[in-house]
């Protein structure tokens, strides 16, 4: 027995921030020393790397439970169903309620709470908890599922991954420009059939690289000396994603008993344009197989870095035919996989 999807629903911010947004930034280095290259280098730079010519931030009234709340409601929608059947509600984030304009994060209630009282769900037995993994926490959140379902705990359950990226970024960061909010959902179910979770991988790295994404002072010491904000080691990030996330994938494919050239789609989180490039070719590299054309769909360049909501917004947009290029039919095998915060690495396969 395993589970399977029955509804995908997503939010997509309707601020679109382009790279001219950041022109008039002081970006500045870990010495406060401002940088030599013009904004416009940096950005063309970003773009080479990352793939990042957009990204979309939440409207100014708008804080990450909002977001969490509209893709609920649209897998909810999408899965046909009564809310009141839900066992539980799963809400992956990392930072909580940020409101515009404020540097506190509010995580009490639960925004798993919050979702659940806007749904105006009256079942007291309805479990709603918030999951705090990562950009790999929705996958995380997918697998607690998944096992409350097998284990009889569960019938029905709604795993949410949402975020507000832009309200805890230094501006004075370079890096603030991969950020970006937004929020995806799924209703998994016990699943009759052939179809559903087949194999599944966690691990938490944290021995050294605890912090290689952490909360931290702004580069800006003498405007912003006390404040925190998300900031990361690029290139240790970087490095320890290529020697460990094909690994993972590889683990979780071989444990599903699928073949590498069953592979159909691998929806990746949306990290890093080259980074996940780099990934998915050493992944293959372990099976010596080339790396086939279009089998990663990227939605990067237009929506950035939005962690836990990357990776349910692809796959809502999938299926909804929003990705001309890219399709998922019955029968398709889908590897998922995602690396971040923790450092914490996960992957699942999927058979639709």
């Amino acid at each position: 027995m395993t589970s399977k999807i029955i509804g995908v629903g997503n939010y997509i911010p309707p601020e679109t921030i382009t790279n001219l947004f950041f022109d008039k930034h002081n970006f500045i280095n870990k010495s406060g020393e401002s940088l030599t290259e013009s904004n416009a280098i940096i950005a063309s730079k970003l773009k080479e790397i990352t793939g990042i010519e957009e990204r979309r931030y939440a409207s100014n009234d708008q804080v990450t439970s909002d977001l969490g709340l509209i893709a609920a409601q649209a897998a909810i929608d999408d899965a046909g169903i009564d809310p009141e059947t839900l066992d539980y509600i799963i809400f992956a984030h990392n930072f909580g309620d940020v409101r515009f304009g404020t540097v506190q994060s509010d995580t009490v209630p639960s925004l798993a709470s919050r979702v659940k009282h806007l749904l105006k769900i009256k079942n007291n037995f309805c479990v709603a908890y918030d999951v705090l993994f990562g950009c790999p926490g929705w996958i995380e959140g997918v697998i607690q599922a998944n096992a409350f379902i097998k284990s009889g705990i569960a019938g029905r359950c709604l795993v949410i991954g949402a975020e507000t990226l832009s309200r805890v970024v230094d501006i004075h960061d370079r890096d603030s420009m991969i950020y970006a909010d937004g929020a995806g959902a799924a209703i998994l179910e016990v699943s009759n059939d052939e179809s559903g979770i087949q194999s599944h991988v966690s691990a938490s790295f944290t021995l050294k690289e605890k912090d290689y994404l952490f909360f931290g002072k702004s580069y800006n010491n003498e405007k912003c000396p006390d404040t925190k904000y998300i900031k990361m080691e690029g290139r240790k990030i970087y490095e320890f994603a290529l020697s460990n996330v094909p690994d993972a994938m590889k683990k979780c494919l071989d444990e599903s008993g699928y073949e590498i050239n069953q592979l159909d789609k691998i929806i990746i989180h949306q990290a890093n344009e080259k980074m996940d490039e780099a990934i998915v070719k050493r992944f293959y590299q372990l099976y010596d197989t080339p790396m086939p054309e279009n089998i990663m769909p990227m939605v990067i360049n237009k929506l950035g870095n939005s962690s836990v909501a990357t990776i349910p917004s692809l796959l809502t947009m999938i299926l909804n035919g929003e990705l001309p290029s890219h399709q998922i039919d019955k029968g398709d095998v889908v590897l998922f996989a995602s690396v971040g915060a923790g450092m914490n690495v996960n992957a699942f396969v999927y058979k639709f």
